[in-house]
């Protein structure tokens, strides 16, 4: 039987690892063939693009830096020669520096702003050529757009960044049928948490709070992406979907 999102191509970015990957995974099983990019995570990739081939739909991995216009280029360059149009845009991959915001240099913060949030509109300008009206774009947020976390100054203020450019395109991109959206994750277990140095003080916070259950997977943040995309969620336009299990609304 034909999945929802049966003949949809879906482009995301950051897929190799984590949520990127489950996003991938939870679409293509939906029936989009997927464009995979990935930053320096090759063997990943293509691990991933095999699965989806298993699935028998089409995939690619994509090479490129999505903060850096001329990577972006290319990676629309090679993105063309296999596919002619653009339905599903998630914007997922992200990077940062975990430090006092008072220790953080130009450098950081423009490391942050550029991956963060600018890459969605990098995305955007080069694939809305591509996309038509039913479109779906999904930009990946955290709940630190919302809260102080102690070491994520920069990463919080390029993901309220983010969602107010989510705002901004959703107003823009409306009236050609192009839905734009976010979905912000609570605390979830992937290889970048790994990097946190309260990361186990995060996982037993979040187990604690979350009147919904103590673990949030990948694959839960997937589904959420994956709403969003289905046809009945045509009137959904720049809304932030929280998906932790209730974790903000707890204290």
């Amino acid at each position: 039987m034909p999945g929802a999102l049966a003949g949809k191509i879906a482009l995301v970015s950051g897929a190799a690892r984590g949520i990127g990957r489950a996003v991938a995974l939870k679409l293509a099983r939906g029936g989009c063939d997927i464009a995979a990019n990935y930053y320096n995570s090759a063997g990943e990739a293509e691990t991933l693009c095999a699965e989806i081939r298993a699935l028998g739909r089409r995939a690619i991995a994509i090479q490129g830096s999505v903060g850096i216009p001329d990577s972006v280029d290319e990676m629309f360059t090679e993105f063309r020669k296999h596919f002619n149009r653009l339905d599903i845009l998630v914007s997922n991959a992200a990077s940062g520096v975990l430090k006092p915001t008072v220790e953080m240099t130009l450098k950081h913060w423009r490391w942050c702003m550029e991956t963060n949030a600018l890459a969605l509109n990098l995305l955007i300008q080069r694939g809305l050529p591509l996309m038509s009206a039913g479109a779906r774009v999904i930009a990946m947020s955290s709940l630190g757009a919302q809260r102080a976390m102690p070491g994520y100054g920069f990463i919080g203020a390029s993901k309220a960044a983010l969602e107010s450019l989510v705002r901004a395109l959703a107003q823009e991109l409306g009236p050609r049928g192009i839905r734009v959206n976010t979905v912000s994750a609570g605390v979830v277990d992937t290889d970048a948490l790994a990097y946190f140095p309260n990361r186990e003080e995060l996982l037993a916070n979040f187990a604690q709070r979350a009147p919904a259950g103590p673990v949030l997977t990948p694959e839960d943040v997937a589904g959420a992406v994956y709403l969003l995309c289905l046809p009945e969620a045509g009137m959904i336009n720049g809304h932030t979907l929280v998906v932790d299990g209730g974790f903000a609304i707890s204290g």
